[in-house]
């Protein structure tokens, strides 16, 4: 896990804390009916439709990601 966790680049790094953020956020709505962003950056502001929308950017950038490491192993 370390050795994968020093690999990872800039994009990587900021992908993946996006991801967790966006992914703590949904178990708190799931479980709470609590929204953080929401509740940190208001209801649908402009700030938090911007956090939504690079969460959602990180998760194609590391769907695209994992799609490009598996066409490698099959070459």
């Amino acid at each position: 896990m370390k050795k994968i966790m020093k690999k990872m680049g800039t994009l990587s790094w900021i992908a993946f804390i996006l991801l967790l953020v966006g992914g703590l956020n949904w178990g708190l709505v799931g479980f709470f009916k609590f929204d953080l962003v929401a509740a940190i950056f208001g209801d649908m502001t402009a700030v938090s439709r911007v956090v939504y929308a690079l969460i959602g950017l990180a998760a194609l950038y590391k769907l695209a990601v994992i799609v490009m490491k598996d066409e490698k192993k099959e070459e």
